[in-house]
């Protein structure tokens, strides 16, 4: 029995994941913030991601349960049209959609080494272009557009594949963008954002559809440390987009930021 952990897996395409895992004879760990959501037969592991202290207090409940995990899936994210800070003081963004992956690949590196064919997989949006980095602001103090925030936040987990697969090259690391998809969008909108929301609805893909290329990079993850998929074709995990200095640019100033993987200062 594999041993797969999902973040979002009370929602959209992370609660599918869920289920079809489970259906398949899966154990599958959600990490998530309401119990109540959890897929039936999910471990439960409850935090709220966009806080580093949580997300740490969740790695130490997950490798305490699980010494040897198979999968680890990021799917957990949230849109905030307006600018919001955490108690920690991280932008919401930046802190859910990047620093929880940062903090829980690194966390759970070594319970994944363990296992014979160990992957993650980081649903986000790769392939964009590298200039969408605010390397200035990383976190939109000034100027906060909550749709650049989150282009961002999907170079942000380009640039931390190339990191993590450079650290980790035994354990697989997958960018997963499955196409618009028809889920419940989670998130805080304004009214004109709403309706285009709406809209993507009505077109997006079968949430099935989204799943079922995460499935397939599970069962057979690429030979690569790194490797990228949109709407299931492969895309290059090179050039400028990719850039192994801007990654470790990145991870320096992520321990800065987050006093390093562990908190120790």
């Amino acid at each position: 029995m594999r041993t797969i952990v999902v973040t979002g897996g009370t929602d959209g395409i992370g609660a599918e994941l869920a289920r079809e895992l489970l259906a398949r004879g899966d154990r599958v760990v959600v990490v998530g913030r309401n119990p109540a959501k959890a897929p039936p037969g999910a471990d439960f592991v409850r935090a709220d991601l966009s806080l580093l202290a949580a997300t740490h207090t969740a790695a130490d409940e997950i490798t305490a349960k699980y010494p040897s995990i198979d999968g680890l899936v990021f799917c957990a994210r949230f849109f905030r049209y307006r600018r919001h800070e955490t108690p920690e003081g991280f932008e919401d963004n930046f802190a859910l959609f990047y620093l929880s992956r940062f903090v829980l690949g690194e966390r759970l590196a070594g319970a994944l080494s363990t296992a014979g064919q160990p992957v993650i997989v980081n649903v986000a949006g790769p392939g964009a272009p590298a200039d969408v980095m605010n390397w200035d602001d990383l976190q939109f103090t000034r100027r906060y557009d909550p749709l650049a925030a989150m282009s961002q936040g999907g170079k942000l987990n380009d640039l931390l594949g190339v990191s993590f697969a450079e650290r980790h090259p035994g354990i697989r690391y997958v960018l997963v963008h499955p196409g618009v998809t028809s889920t419940g969008f989670a998130g805080e909108y304004d009214v004109a954002t709403a309706r285009h929301v709406e809209a993507l609805k009505g077109f997006g893909k079968p949430v099935a559809e989204a799943v079922a290329p995460i499935v397939r990079v599970l069962d057979a993850p690429p030979a690569e440390p790194l490797s990228a998929f949109v709407e299931g074709r492969r895309i290059a995990v090179r050039g400028p987009g990719f850039d192994a200095g801007a990654a470790r640019r990145l991870r320096a100033e992520t321990l800065r930021l987050t006093g390093g993987i562990t908190g120790e200062s």
